[in-house]
């Protein structure tokens, strides 16, 4: 899956951008509680990604009881569901103005309702001729009295914001469209913006390097709008209100506000992203804007992003950091105009149900007494929203508003369910595949939002006893399966402590460790766990601690281990650490808890931002039928733009075999080779939804990125590439192999002459791979019981390796089947 701002458009963002994103919006979340707003004593809920019951806005009122919901509102059609409807909400009382970004592929839109007695009717939509699609606008919005402010910050590659004006009969009326005098590629104009009755702020990344700035516009005697400043954070830089900066920034500017007349900006990712605020004034002689002071956090810590957000309150300034103490916090200052200083006055924080990623104050609204702030990280990503009151400065949590999540399905366990005539077992739809046994995520350690990805599994050597580990979004859940109609959850390995939760986790097993890595998750790094602990379990569920953490990488997207040389390979890291590009970054295991890093490589004419990105791999000593290469450790990559072959034996000097792309390349996603290493069969994550099979973006179990351009034709099924690497210098594309349902496909492995496909909402497909280029579909399970279309949702990785014969699949929001496939008996 793809974490998406508007589309195609990920690359351009920076670091700190995608790094606080992450914070408080984790990839599978649904973000109740990322847009908050309150009117006329009502409170108004944004949650903007729920994929399944679409995007929503819930309404409060207080009761004798306390806040009880009263409706909901979705986005008028011919809207889906899923344009991201919330992604601010404004309000006065009688007016209602909602934006969503996604809307019409990301041309995005704001729809505006009016005050009908109690409930809220929907009246127009406000979008500029002028848009175009992926530019995204509605990102921000402010409705102060009758102006409206709102952003796009893809249009014409720069962004802008519009005005508009309310006339006597209600309509809104654009007045206006702001950009930059002078502004730079990928400058993300309107990243943040606030009007305080005389003078327009806006926030700027200030192009790709990321180094901040923010805008002041006014109007002149005629109404006109013009560009009073640009508030530069860079050094070097000479024109009005630069002088005086403070230095070149860590990261551009995310928090934008006005305080007692001062612009202020703030930089969530300075500090090593302990964040810090920087306040200007205009000189009364000149017009000129001057740096006048930085405000911080008095206890600031890394991780805390101090200047997400300002808020003024009853004389104070409210300054948000959703990170600080993992769960988050505000802080409160006040000015003394005297010494030109501000003074911390204390802080704010939650008091009930408090977790790490909550993301507390990453939105703010109040009205008197009444503060409403939201937490979209609760959960993992399901979010929750506090109500808070205050009376003489003294702020204590009132209640905890939240949606349930979704009932899990209920446990199938004590026998096998047998896949039957009708083509279904218990509900589930098959052929030729059985049930032995399913656990839903809550049963293997998951709760409120938290989903499945990755798994892989473990035989103990010496009992043979059989192991799934089965990763969630926050952990790695270790399940045993001596008897695989009646599994023991036996407890979990927890993520690393200050990472974040996140929808990738990978695992894999060598010398009976396990390897776990996690991608855009910040400083996870590579957890080491001895699997022979599981052999004398106490009181289960245990919580597991590592046994070792390699700290070379922070995230990384997956993980691959070759068990005949001992050599890890960390995928896709990013983040911190050593990156190599987001490529191979070789680790050696031999010693498990003490692993050391090997070496780099990376192949810059692969992946999308040509740095050698490495999705998925598969890394062997090479015993297939090119000879020249016989002996030798041979990676397979799978690098997003095409399939990459290297020889890494030594690891001081990898090099590059071949590069082969092919047609309608989408996002080259994962593959494995045949038992006897003549093909190499790969999937290709985005085709499907691209050629119009469904809704998705990818950064899969894996993980991808969204398409582009006009993409594949329409397809019929599944395609999966089939590479003849019999010459590993020259690859060729020998077949693509369509199925028989149009589901998106994920992870697949070989043994022997079969294929298993977690093709997500098609759930795992077995096809008999005798005939390599005739694949023939013999047997399948769909875990999502809903539809086969390629959405991002459903069997997300596979284990077909147990002697047993037990096959583990998982599923992201369904939990854990143990399967075993029937082959047809032959007379």
């Amino acid at each position: 899956m793809q974490r998406n701002f508007f589309r195609n458009s990920e690359r351009a963002l920076p670091k700190l951008l995608v790094m606080l994103w992450v914070l408080v919006s984790p990839l599978q979340a649904q973000e109740f509680g990322a847009a908050v707003a309150i009117g006329d004593g009502e409170i108004l809920i944004g949650e903007p990604l729920n994929q399944r019951r679409g995007s929503t806005i819930y309404r409060y009122r207080q009761t004798a009881d306390g806040w009880e919901q009263v409706g909901t509102l979705r986005a008028p059609p011919p809207a889906r569901g899923g344009d991201y409807f919330g992604r601010f909400i404004e309000t006065d009382g009688r007016s209602l103005l909602v934006g969503a970004t996604l809307y019409e592929n990301s041309t995005g839109t704001v729809w505006t309702y009016r005050r009908e007695g109690a409930d809220w009717e929907f009246d127009s939509v406000l979008r500029p001729d002028s848009l175009n699609v992926e530019e995204a606008f509605g990102r921000f919005g402010q409705l102060y009295d009758d102006k409206f402010f709102v952003s796009s910050l893809g249009f014409g590659g720069y962004g802008a914001v519009w005005v508009f004006e309310r006339d006597a009969s209600g309509a809104w009326v654009e007045r206006a469209t702001l950009q930059p005098e002078a502004p730079s590629a990928g400058e993300f104009f309107g990243w943040g913006l606030e009007y305080n009755g005389e003078r327009l702020i806006v926030g700027s990344f200030a192009g790709e390097e990321g180094t901040g700035a923010a805008y002041v516009f006014s109007q002149d005697d005629e109404g006109t709008w013009f560009q009073e400043a640009r508030l530069a954070l860079t050094e070097g830089e000479s024109q009005p209100g630069d002088v005086g900066s403070p230095g070149r920034p860590d990261a551009g500017t995310i928090g934008v506000g006005w305080f007692e007349g001062m612009a202020l900006l703030g930089l969530p990712g300075r500090e090593g992203t302990a964040g810090v605020a920087y306040a200007f004034t205009q000189e009364a002689q000149t017009g000129n804007w001057m740096y006048g002071t930085t405000l911080a956090a008095p206890d600031s810590r890394p991780g805390s992003f101090f200047g997400h957000l300002f808020h003024a309150q009853d004389g104070e300034l409210w300054v948000s950091a959703p990170g600080a103490g993992g769960a988050g916090s505000i802080y409160r200052f006040s000015y003394d105009a005297d010494s030109g200083q501000f003074r911390s006055t204390g802080t704010i924080a939650n008091s009930i149900d408090v977790e790490v990623e909550d993301g507390f104050g990453a939105t703010i609204a109040t009205a008197g007494g009444l503060a409403v702030i939201g937490q979209p990280g609760d959960d993992d990503g399901i979010g929750s929203v506090m109500v808070m009151r205050g009376q003489a400065g003294d702020w204590a949590s009132e209640s905890k508003l939240l949606i349930p999540g979704r009932p899990g399905l209920p446990a199938i366990t004590g026998g096998e369910v047998l896949c039957g005539e009708g083509g279904a077992a218990d509900g589930f739809g098959c052929s030729r595949v059985d049930i032995l046994s399913f656990l839903p995520t809550d049963a293997i350690g998951g709760g409120r939002g938290t989903r499945t990805n990755d798994l892989w599994g473990w035989t103990d050597p010496q009992t043979g006893r059989e192991y799934a580990l089965v990763a969630r979004t926050n952990g790695i859940a270790f399940v045993d399966i001596y008897d695989p109609t009646n599994p023991v959850y036996l407890g979990s390995l927890r993520k690393t402590q200050g990472s974040q939760a996140t929808t990738w986790r990978d695992v894999k097993v060598f010398d009976n460790h396990a390897f776990v890595v996690a991608d855009a998750a910040g400083a996870h790094g590579m957890q080491v766990f001895d699997l022979t602990r599981l052999r004398d379990v106490g009181e289960v569920p245990e919580a597991f601690l590592p046994d070792a953490l390699y700290g070379g990488i922070w995230s990384a997207h997956n993980i691959a281990i070759n068990e005949s040389t001992g050599i890890a390979y960390a995928l896709g890291a990013s983040y911190g650490g050593e990156t190599c590009g987001g490529g191979l970054h070789m680790i050696d295991v031999n010693e498990p808890t003490e692993p050391t890093f090997a070496g780099c490589f990376r192949d810059n004419l692969t992946g999308r931002s040509g740095t050698g990105y490495v999705h998925d791999a598969q890394c062997v000593i090479y015993e297939g039928p090119d000879v020249e290469h016989a002996g030798k450790e041979i990676c397979f990559g799978s690098n997003e733009t095409a399939l990459s072959i290297a020889d890494v034996t030594d690891k001081d000097n990898p090099v590059s075999i071949a590069i082969a792309s092919y047609p309608n390349v989408a996002y080259a996603h994962q593959g494995w080779l045949t038992e006897d290493q003549r093909y190499f069969f790969m999937s290709d994550e985005l085709d499907e939804s691209a050629a119009g099979g469904g809704r998705g973006g990818g950064r899969g179990g894996g993980g991808g990125a969204a398409g582009g351009g006009d993409g594949p034709p329409a397809m019929a099924g599944t395609r999966t590439l089939i590479w003849d690497v019999a010459d590993l210098d020259d690859p060729i594309l020998a077949k693509e192999h369509f199925g028989e349902v149009l589901a998106t496909d994920h992870n697949l492995y070989i043994r022997g002459n079969l294929m298993y496909q977690s093709n997500y909402m098609s759930g795992l497909r077995i096809l008999d791979i005798s005939d390599p280029l005739n694949p023939i579909e013999v047997g399948f399970l769909d875990t999502v019981p809903r539809s086969d279309s390629a959405a991002m949702s459903g069997a997300w990785s596979n284990y077909p390796f147990f002697e047993s014969g037990t096959i583990a699949v998982s599923s992201t929001g369904e939990g854990v089947f143990f399967l075993r496939y029937r082959p047809r008996e032959i007379l």
